[in-house]
């Protein structure tokens, strides 16, 4: 049976809300009150102003406000609207002035008017409102009755704690949960005060009344915690309970508990568990590293349900030691597949130098499966044991050589790493090569000095005459990149060879960084290179893609251009230059209206970058009068400003200005001006035109005052 090792690092927990403090003071402080700031608020309260704007200033009265602002505050309690809003206010405000204001709510607001003025009185933990709360403890409304209990439990003192206890077992079973949860909240205060015996009363009450599970679990986690080293056994008990919410609350609370009894309690536990238990146990266990019982731990991982070994297999990567190592590596070894995998990922984890020496003492006088395992183990935690893996590669057991080329690709370091280089051009077992070349590009990669690297294997290129083994070498520099490893790659797409010549330009035009274009454009410059069209294609996905000057930009399209022989590359540099409009390829578009075989395609990107740059505000209108567009016939169908619902017709004043090109100028730079007027002040507006072209029908949005220039439908 496989189970994914994730299963073992995340077990479900329950969700506690526990105070660690019970604040000493009321509300929060705020900052300093600003007298001013707070008369500004205070008259907007007064007037007859949109309730949005009240709203607004008592969000604001919570920051600035002080008692001075109750008053008029708790005036908007009884407002269905703004009730929540001066709560706010009113939750903030330090002082007594504010507690009774509330207080005083209390006896004139029904429904959720009386329910959010009792929440926000168990906000404040107002010890004076225990007794105006006493009675809608018993409230025939159930919601006023539940937010009474809580807020009650936020109080915490003897009396709020005394009323819910009195109420807890009589109350409607639709009450009862509320009232159970602020009992909890009272015993979490004194047990924060120091007071555990009677949190323990308290707890031990809701936990065995008849409470949803839900209260029960966080009842029965205080009972536990409440009684320190003597609560052990009752949290044993949840481990045994046949409910899962309250085995779940067991692994939760065992892995937080203080001290070391509990360590030996849960390898009490764990034997006699179910498999599926035990294994959460085990992480329970495990996730409690200073004080864990390793042995126990291991014992599990050696013998027992395979559930239970793979668990504890598992968390060894996170406790075990050298200690551990015989008994991982012959799990490692195991015919079970999941459990062997397990192994060798726990293996590679388990921190600790000490480990790493003995896998090297290990390594000297390794024979059979266990070499290849060693041998493993040191590439996978980085061990320093070149010496030992130069020796491994000339082993006979293809298995034993192929671990330690692996190792060495995760180990070796600059000096040695000819050896791997050897190993790829010209290997002792041909069946290697495969693996030299994985473990050659994976020690590549992460060499510090990748230059002096890329120079390495630069050399080896020019040295080797077999082809496929320079291509292997170049697609490893490729992945690598760099100005050694780009040069090498460039002079090898200049060869004779027409297969180093595919592969380079392919690599080329991959490249990740802006320094390949000069390398791609001068192979498109050579007539006979049969890859130059490729080359060019690859100098202008830099030119599109990559974040450039808008100079080196505007500088690689042309270029590009007067080295396109075909028309398609031409058009490629247009769609570039449609994609960063600026004067500059503005130019260059207009220029490319005079290839006939491009006019249609340069029109299009000159209007579409004239569009463009209207709408930043460059004045594009005299470079378009140079451009030589076509007349066309243009009819406005429809013309419409405005924003979202609000929209003006503006069609006949659009048609006014119709002439003979996809250009509309209208009699002001502005278009509320020019449209008689702004339909929707302070909001952002749009120009929305339907129009045909020589017949094309066509649509196009312009932002407020932007040059309009229509694109050519298609």
């Amino acid at each position: 049976m496989h189970i994914p090792r994730q299963f073992f690092r995340v077990v479900s927990i329950l969700a506690f809300t526990v105070a660690a403090m019970i604040p000493t003071v009321h509300a929060y402080d705020g900052p300093e009150v600003s007298p001013e700031k707070e008369q500004e608020l205070l008259l907007v309260l007064r007037s007859d102003g949109p309730s949005a704007d009240k709203a607004i200033a008592c969000k604001n009265l919570a920051i600035f406000g002080s008692s001075a602002a109750v008053a008029d505050l708790a005036k908007l309690l009884p407002n269905a609207e703004l009730s929540s809003w001066a709560r706010i206010a009113l939750e903030a405000i330090p002082g007594a002035e504010a507690d009774a204001a509330l207080r005083s709510a209390v006896d004139s607001l029904e429904g959720k008017l009386l329910v959010g003025t009792i929440n926000s009185i168990g906000v404040r933990r107002d010890a004076n409102a225990v007794d105006a709360l006493a009675p809608r403890l018993q409230h025939a409304d159930a919601e006023v009755a539940s937010a009474t209990a809580v807020a009650l439990g936020s109080i915490g003192n003897t009396a709020a704690a005394d009323l819910l206890r009195k109420s807890l077992a009589a109350a409607p079973a639709n009450v009862r949960s509320a009232i159970a949860e602020g009992c909890v909240l009272c015993a979490e205060r004194l047990m924060a005060e120091g007071k555990s015996a009677e949190a323990v009363a308290i707890y031990d009450e809701v936990r065995t009344a008849q409470v949803p599970m839900q209260r029960n679990v966080e009842a029965t986690r205080g009972a536990i915690l409440a009684r320190g080293q003597a609560g052990i056994p009752l949290l044993l008990e949840q481990f045994q309970s046949p409910e899962k919410q309250l085995f779940q609350l067991a692994l939760t609370t065992a892995r937080e508990f203080p001290g070391s009894e509990i360590d030996q309690a849960l390898v009490e536990e764990l034997e006699r568990a179910t498999p599926e238990r035990a294994a959460l146990i085990v992480q329970a266990m495990a996730d409690r590293p200073e004080t864990v019982v390793l042995a126990a731990v291991l014992k599990a991982a050696e013998q027992g349900p395979q559930v239970v070994r793979l668990s504890a297999v598992a968390a060894l990567g996170r406790v075990g030691d050298s200690s551990c190592l015989d008994s991982l590596l012959k799990i490692a070894l195991d015919p079970d597949v999941d459990l062997s995998q397990t192994a060798k990922m726990t293996l590679a984890e388990v921190p600790g130098e000490k480990i790493d020496t003995q896998i090297l003492v290990l390594l000297a006088s390794a024979k059979g499966k266990s070499y290849p395992l060693l041998l493993q183990l040191v590439g996978q935690r980085r061990i320093d044991a070149v010496p030992e893996l130069l020796k491994a590669i000339d082993h006979s057991d293809k298995d034993v050589r192929s671990a330690a080329l692996i190792a060495l690709g995760e180990t070796v370091r600059l000096q040695k790493l000819p050896v791997l280089i050897s190993q790829v051009v010209s290997p002792k077992h041909p069946e290697d090569a495969p693996i030299a070349l994985q473990a050659l590009k994976a020690a590549s990669i992460r060499m510090p000095d990748r230059e002096a690297c890329a120079g390495e294997l630069a050399t080896a290129i020019e040295r080797t005459k077999v082809v496929p083994t320079k291509i292997s070498l170049l697609q490893i520099l490729g992945a690598m990149g760099g100005t050694k490893a780009l040069a090498a790659i460039g002079a090898a797409a200049k060869s004779s060879d027409a297969q180093l010549q595919d592969s380079s330009s392919r690599l080329l035009g991959e490249w990740m960084t802006e320094d390949a274009a000069p390398v791609l454009l001068d192979l498109a410059k050579i007539p006979t290179n049969p890859y130059n069209i490729r080359a060019l294609r690859g100098y202008i996905r830099i030119a599109r893609q990559f974040v450039l000057p808008e100079e080196q930009r505007a500088e690689m399209c042309q270029k590009a251009f007067d080295a396109a022989s075909q028309t398609a590359e031409k058009k490629l540099v247009l769609d570039v230059l449609k994609r960063y409009p600026n004067p500059d390829t503005l130019k260059q578009a207009i220029k490319a209206m005079q290839i006939p075989e491009l006019k249609d395609d340069a029109t299009q990107a000159t209007l579409v970058i004239a569009q463009k740059l209207g709408g930043k505000g460059v004045d594009v209108k005299s470079m378009l009068a140079t451009a030589g567009l076509d007349k066309v016939k243009l009819e406005i169908i429809k013309a419409e400003y405005g924003s979202g619902a609000t929209q003006k017709d503006v069609t006949e004043v659009v048609k006014k200005q119709v002439g003979d090109l996809p250009l509309i100028t209208l009699v002001s730079a502005s278009y509320n001006a020019s449209f008689g007027g702004d339909p929707l002040p302070g909001s952002t507006k749009q120009l929305k035109i339907k129009y045909r072209i020589n017949g094309k029908a066509g649509e196009s949005t312009f932002a407020e005052d932007a040059l309009i220039v229509l694109p050519m439908p298609k």
